[in-house]
């Protein structure tokens, strides 16, 4: 059953409605929310809720009626995140973990390791024991293939997934590898999944050949209820009557097991059809359908594998699956995970000195990243998608006081909207940039606009007579409105700030145009999805950080692998004929390619005007910066707004 607190329980309170329960032969686990915190009770033994509802600080009981308890949404309504080392695997990311079946010997695996890692990888793999069909096939090199893999995860820095066979190996494997993978075929080996559920250890867990959904649930719930509290499903194909393909690749479970838990689910396409060229195709179909990431089996020369070579991508197909898997997660609402460049947790285009490796302050808590409006806001999205950990989204309430915070260090960083591809720049911010000239872009990032129609579950769509949003949400959502002539239409500060508005009213004529997550966060309901005119609707945030002074731009971070490839500025012309043409032939003359150009008028000089730039920075830093100078003598007062690694 699961415990709603009440959100002012006393800590004494908390402890004794734990001891109630672990005196009845429960197991309590407790979980806080965003919105509530709750405890998870979970026993065989009968009690009658009503008894515990009489507990002080206790809210309401919910029993659970699902079979898998731990694994069930009902016990967590929100979205399990898992992390590996610096990995995330949940939420708003694609994971991608790549590398051989099998390890053949070590320089096959440091090999690999580098390959994938440089190609984006984020997770390392391979096999040290192979449960094989054939007792004469190859069976894997044992402890000492462990002891490659450990080498190359950390020569290369990336955590470690290996298969567990046997009870017998548990100890072994924990001390070399991140994630214990336990495979299809014991996917109902109850003892090993109670051994390997006691280690604490992250656990990828494989659907097995003929196994239902809800089959593979109940054998997450062994690793849960053994001790576990971060286990990974895996879809990698069922056995069906189809013979084409060497397994029949289940993607419709995807959403089934989002629906039906809380745990992560990534997708394995290589196995799930044991042939190469359907190996990407089906990893993109897996994300589009919602995967939390996917398990890909890449080898330095598939023809020579001693396992699954076949099945396997050559280094050039897992360098353009990754690029095409970066191209589609956006238009999900996803990013890519990467790795940190270092031990260090940054933002993809700048570092910050107090932040480390778990993305945390020098206190201990999560870095705070500031960000206009409410939560469930598409700038709290971005901040979230853009950052390599888990950071603290804090609001506030406009622009300015976003840059407020960065300057006045309550925040390690803000992020601001400064572009939208339909109805163009962001000025307000632009004028921002120039007004706080201690503060620099350290970093970009794109995300997907969905607006959807948000109010009362259960509202119909004629009993609604006014819609609030954001001007810009009314403006890209016209096409729609417009089918609802006699719908008032209210211009409100920001998307998400609408739906609260909504929500407080409690009408139900009143409904809101905001993203899905804003609804969420406000106990609201979509009642429409993506009713903006345009698809194509996409948003350009920066990041903004202090400016340190002296210190140097923004190093690339975690994992956009490499320099910074993009710098911004803002430049004001002589009044003389020419005066543009001499800044922008600067640029011609020395290769600069320019990405953006926009005039806007000077504060407090009527009919003057300032330019603001986007260029791309070239490899070569000595000519970037030779051209630097002379854009600074052919123009007045040049500002470098930033350089930073483009989104």
């Amino acid at each position: 059953m699961v415990i709603v607190l009440e959100r002012s329980i006393s800590d004494g309170d908390k402890e004794r409605v734990r001891a109630y329960l672990a005196a009845r032969g429960f197991k309590v686990r407790e979980i806080i929310g965003e919105q509530e915190t709750i405890l998870g009770a979970v026993g065989i033994v009968p009690v009658d809720i009503r008894e515990v509802e009489l507990l002080p600080g206790v809210a309401r009981v919910i029993p659970i009626t699902s079979p898998y308890k731990l694994a069930s949404r009902e016990f967590r309504r929100e979205d399990s995140v898992i992390a590996v080392g610096p990995v995330r695997i949940g939420g708003p990311r694609v994971v991608v973990i790549a590398g051989p079946c099998a390890v053949e010997s070590r320089e096959q695996v440091l090999e690999s390791a580098e390959l994938v890692r440089g190609s984006g990888a984020v997770l390392f793999r391979a096999g040290a024991f192979k449960p094989r069909t054939s007792p004469y096939a190859f069976q894997g090199l044992g402890e000492e293939g462990l002891r490659y893999l450990k080498e190359a995860g950390e020569r290369y820095g990336m955590p470690v997934v290996s298969e567990i066979v046997s009870p017998e190996h548990a100890d072994m494997l924990r001390d070399y590898v991140d994630v214990l993978q336990v495979g299809a075929r014991n996917m109902q080996n109850f003892e090993l999944l109670k051994r390997v559920g006691g280690l604490g250890r992250p656990v990828l867990l494989k659907r097995g050949f003929a196994a239902t959904i809800q089959e593979l649930l109940m054998s997450a719930e062994y690793l849960l209820a053994s001790g576990s509290d971060r286990v990974i499903l895996c879809e990698r194909g069922i056995r069906t009557f189809e013979t084409a393909t060497r397994n029949t690749l289940d993607l419709s479970a995807i959403p089934v097991v989002k629906k039906l838990t809380h745990l992560p689910i990534i997708v394995d396409p290589s196995h799930g059809t044991g042939l190469r060229a359907m190996v990407s195709p089906m990893a993109l179909a897996a994300v589009a359908a919602g995967a939390d990431g996917i398990t890909v089996e890449v080898h330095p020369d598939p023809d020579h594998a001693l396992s699954d070579g076949p099945q396997s991508l050559h280094p050039g197909q897992f360098e353009k699956l990754m690029r095409d898997i970066e191209a589609l997660a956006p238009v999900l609402g996803k990013e890519v995970a990467r790795l940190p460049a270092s031990d260090a947790c940054v933002p993809r285009g700048g570092r910050g000195p107090a932040v480390g490796a778990a993305g945390r302050g020098d206190s201990g808590a999560p870095a705070r990243v500031a960000f206009q409006g409410e939560r469930g806001a598409f700038s709290e999205h971005a901040a979230h998608l853009h950052f390599a950990a888990e950071v603290e989204a804090v609001p506030e309430p406009d622009f300015r006081a976003v840059f407020e915070a960065v300057l006045q260090a309550r925040a390690r960083w803000g992020i601001v909207p400064v572009e939208n591809s339909l109805t163009g720049s962001i000025h307000q911010n632009y004028d921002l940039l120039l007004q706080y000239p201690d503060v620099r872009i350290a970093g970009e990032q794109k995300i997907r606009i969905v607006h959807n129609l948000i109010g009362y579950p259960g509202t119909a769509i004629a009993s609604i007579r006014r819609v609030y949003s954001h001007p810009q949400g009314l403006a890209q959502c016209a096409a729609f409105l417009d089918a609802h002539p006699g719908w008032e239409r209210v211009s409100w500060d920001d998307t998400a700030s609408a739906v609260r508005h909504v929500a407080e009213t409690g009408e139900r004529a009143n409904a809101a145009i905001a993203s899905e997550e804003a609804a969420r966060v406000h106990g609201l309901a979509v009642l429409r999805q993506a009713i903006e005119a345009n698809p194509q609707n996409y948003t350009r945030f920066v990041v903004i950080e202090r400016d340190p002074g002296g210190e140097g731009e923004p190093e690339p971070a975690s994992g956009r692998t490499g320099r910074p490839d993009k710098a911004s500025f803002c430049f004001v012309t002589a009044d003389r004929p020419g005066a543009l043409f001499a800044a922008l032939k600067v640029l011609a003359d020395r290769g600069l390619n320019m990405k953006k150009l926009e005039s806007r008028p000077i504060l407090g000089r009527p009919w003057q005007y300032q330019f603001y730039l986007d260029v791309d920075v070239p490899a070569d830093r000595a000519a970037f910066d030779a051209a630097v100078a002379a854009l600074a003598g052919a123009t007045e007062d040049l500002r470098v707004l930033g350089i930073y690694r483009a989104g």
